[in-house]
């Protein structure tokens, strides 16, 4: 069936719009987040914590939907702003633009709603040419899971091919579909390039992969250093608003406005909690992922090179690159980015700044470039080539 609306009134996420969820939390926010959570190990504060107050997705996004790809048997939350361009008719051929959209994947732990500051500034800078989707993946955010059944198993296979599900559920014929550029951060990386080609072979037109802050090689290293990161988190929360702070003092989440709408996603009501209580855990219990790190992140830096679209690669900090990825930057197989001052959740920490990466990397890689005639002939066009297209 296709998507359907989901109402707004679920993503305020106050504590009584929680109640209900049951299931036991434990785990850290995102397993890339080494330098966040080990060095600055914030505790909340007593002070007033008013200006935390969660701040609703629709803000940030135009639809919130529900997309239940019978294949996969869960319904998942969707945030999508379409491309102004999308079904308008080019006055040139006739027929309807496809426009462009950003499709979103976030990390373990995290929420669609981690790209809502992110998918604003895109908006503002392409003025509405280029949509953006995101979604919250199995076990995350509001996305629906049969109880009766292992659901939450966030292996790559799952996660690969609950990607490849949801957008051909939202754009279900490829030649009407518009251009893709995907996007995936940390752990939604692997599942986003190794998407790539298979999107392709059923005709869809992928333009562009970006992945966020992560490298093959320093994420395998730094899995050992996992368990001992994950102990070092407050397991809960007085409130929501108290959470939102925790994020900001430890230098999570480096942006309040980010983390007003982006925090609340992430947490359930504690079970059984006293009545009266606004005590939270953590959604999402990243301990019992820990069977499956290793495979999220291995054979990362092949994939991406191997990718036949225009490639990014945006870092917090000067990171070091693996072999294949720094012999592949000095061969000019792919664009690389370097981000100052924020922390490993840079879409959140700068929006703008990184929509200012995209946007301009979405446009040298889809603009037609018209060549000038021959003489007594018309005007010729030819695509700009894509960075690293062979």
């Amino acid at each position: 069936m296709p998507p359907t609306k989901a109402p707004w009134a679920e993503d305020e996420d106050t504590v009584e719009e929680l109640d209900g969820e049951d299931e036991e939390q434990d785990g850290i926010q995102e397993l890339g987040a080494v330098k966040s959570f080990a060095s600055k190990l914030g505790r909340p504060g007593s002070q007033d914590l008013s200006a935390f107050s969660p701040i609703s997705a629709s803000t940030y996004f135009s639809q919130a939907l529900e997309v239940d790809p019978p294949s996969r048997n869960i319904a998942f939350r969707a945030y999508y702003t379409p491309s102004t361009l999308s079904g308008q008719p080019d006055t040139q051929t006739g027929k309807r633009k496809r426009g462009s959209v950003l499709v979103c994947h976030h990390g373990g732990g995290s929420s669609g709603t981690t790209f809502a500051c992110l998918a604003k500034a895109v908006r503002q800078l392409s003025a509405g040419e280029l949509g953006v989707l995101a979604f919250d993946a199995r076990d995350h955010g509001k996305t629906k899971t049969d109880p009766e059944e292992d659901s939450k198993v966030v292996s790559f296979d799952n996660v690969q091919n609950d990607f490849i599900a949801l957008i051909k559920q939202v754009f279900p014929d490829a030649n009407e579909a518009p251009d893709l550029l995907l996007l995936g951060h940390s752990m939604g990386a692997s599942p986003v390039v190794s998407s790539t080609p298979l999107l392709q072979k059923d005709g869809y037109k992928v333009v562009g992969v970006i992945v966020l802050d992560v490298v093959e090689g320093t994420a395998v290293e730094a899995l050992p250093l996992m368990k001992n990161i994950l102990s070092q988190r407050p397991t809960k929360f007085n409130s929501v608003e108290e959470a939102i702070q925790w994020h900001i003092s430890s230098g999570a989440v480096r942006n309040v406005e980010s983390a007003r709408v982006s925090v609340p996603s992430l947490l359930v009501p504690q079970p059984d909690r006293a009545e009266g209580s606004q005590d939270v855990v953590w959604r999402t219990d990243l301990v019992a992922t820990a069977p499956y790190w290793e495979e999220w992140y291995l054979h990362l830096s092949s994939s991406f090179l191997a990718a036949r679209a225009a490639k990014l690669l945006v870092l917090a900090g000067q990171e070091r690159l693996d072999r294949e990825l720094m012999v592949g930057q000095m061969q000019g197989k792919f664009q690389l980015e370097v981000l100052p001052d924020v922390g490993h959740y840079l879409h959140e920490d700068k929006p703008e700044k990184l929509a200012a990466v995209i946007v301009d990397f979405w446009k040298r890689n889809t603009t037609t470039l018209v060549l000038p005639p021959k003489i007594g002939g018309a005007p010729r066009t030819q695509p700009v080539k894509m960075v690293g297209e062979e």
